[in-house]
């Protein structure tokens, strides 16, 4: 049995979606021949919010080391965790290689900066390691998307394109969510090809989180009228991606349209979104409903801008007549969401990419309906707005129908099995490496 650090920045009770990837992982490594040993920060250092809920989840014998970070306070000039924490958790994990504690280090993004911590403890104690991409690093920030406009969208860009190439120079092994969010890192460094190992997996679905619900009733307070049995209710959780807006946007105004020829129709959609305002704890920081006034349906809309938990995530999709995905015009966005849903055993209206694997995995699996769009082109609102009447009239969703063999190559165990293969791979090149150093 060989030795994980796996470090995140965040962990539970981190309510970011991010931490959910590492903590599957942990459920299954030891079966394939790996003992994980999370390295973290403490929750007290998070600025997001903290659910104590979500210690449910995680393995009773899982071992966590939970290190400082620099305060931000009295000023917030930095608030990234990971570039606070940096120094902390290079001590945490220096001190567990020189007990001999680790044989690898796996360091999963964003945040970005915690990448650098690999390289160095390479240099410093000869330990190897790998990068592993829950978003791309490196890409375009639309500048009218992000706070300070065009000023932080390239001060972003700049350090990334700087950051990058130093943290992933000596990397061992390169993991990602989809093949597309990774291979822009090869296209920038060459030599990754054939120095690392390469894998993509998914983030893993896994029914021990519905499971836990099970045992764990609570209110749908999401809901306007949960009385109300006339009502359809969609319901999309997460942050809105900037190059989705433009999506979003012709989702409204299909539903302007089935208002106008059919008010009574629109009367029975209820579209919920939660934890999308432009900042994560922010109750008033509403995103969508302002578009949504726009647009003449904000009695159809209902916006929650901060985060709820995870697990009330989870009950309210449960209880939802559709789970809505509104993709990005970006082909590389692959939602994991969806298989929240799919577990969910709720039908999925997704706005996607063509080229998105999910949407592939969707219209094979019958768990739903995707309107598919190549890049800029988006569909017309009119194709939209016989989407949501066809879900409505047909009711065509039915379990029994679903592909679910389909999903066991999605499930958390499979995506950990492929890591740990992934990780084999590249622990057996750095020993052949090494032995041939020595010859």
């Amino acid at each position: 049995m060989k030795n994980l650090a796996l470090v995140d920045a965040h962990f539970i009770p981190s309510n970011l979606t991010g931490v959910h990837r590492p903590r599957r992982w942990t459920y299954h490594l030891e079966d394939f021949g790996w003992t994980p040993i999370v390295v973290t920060t403490h929750w007290r250092h998070y600025h997001g919010q903290v659910v104590e809920e979500l210690f449910e989840l995680v393995p009773d014998d899982l071992e966590v080391i939970r290190t400082e970070a620099f305060p931000t306070l009295p000023y917030r000039l930095i608030g990234d965790v990971g570039l606070r924490a940096l120094w902390h958790q290079y001590h945490a994990l220096r001190r567990l290689a020189e007990d001999g504690r680790i044989d690898f280090v796996l360091i999963t993004i964003p945040s970005f900066y915690s990448a650098l911590l690999g390289r160095l403890l390479k240099k410093t104690h000869g330990v190897p390691y790998g990068i592993d991409y829950q978003d791309p690093w490196v890409h375009d920030f639309p500048e009218s998307d992000v706070p300070l406009g065009g000023l932080k969208a390239r001060a972003s860009a700049l350090l990334a394109k700087a950051l990058e190439p130093i943290a992933v120079a000596e990397a061992d092994l390169i993991t990602g969510i989809s093949p597309s969010y990774i291979e822009g890192v090869f296209d920038r460094n060459p030599h990754l090809r054939q120095q690392a190992a390469i894998d993509t997996m998914q983030v893993g679905i896994d029914p021990k989180d519905f499971d836990f619900l099970q045992g764990s009733p609570r209110s749908k307070f999401l809901w306007e009228n949960e009385e109300d049995e006339s009502a359809v209710r969609f319901l999309y959780a997460g942050a809105l991606l900037p190059r989705a807006r433009p999506v979003l946007k012709v989702l409204l105004e299909a539903l302007r349209e089935i208002k106008q020829e059919s008010p009574r129709l629109a009367n029975r959609f209820e579209f919920y979104f939660v934890g999308t305002g432009s900042s994560p704890n922010d109750p008033e920081s509403h995103r969508i409903l302002p578009l949504a006034e726009q647009y003449g349906v904000a009695d159809l809309v209902f916006e929650r801008p901060d985060r709820i938990s995870y697990l009330d995530v989870l009950n309210h999709l449960q209880a939802a007549d559709g789970a809505l995905i509104v993709g990005s015009t970006e082909p590389h966005y692959s939602p994991s969401k969806t298989y929240e849903a799919v577990l969910a055993e709720t039908p999925i209206l997704a706005l996607l990419h063509q080229a998105s694997e999910v949407t592939d995995i969707i219209q094979k699996s019958n768990t739903g309906s995707v309107i598919s769009f190549p890049g800029d082109d988006l569909p017309a609102p009119d194709a939209v707005a016989s989407a949501l009447k066809q879900f409505i009239s047909s009711n065509s969703y039915d379990p029994d129908r679903v592909q679910w063999e389909f999903f066991e190559q999605f499930s958390a165990r499979e995506a950990t099995r492929s890591l740990a293969r992934a990780l084999d791979q590249a622990y057996e090149q750095v020993a052949r490496n090494r032995r041939e150093s020595h010859e």
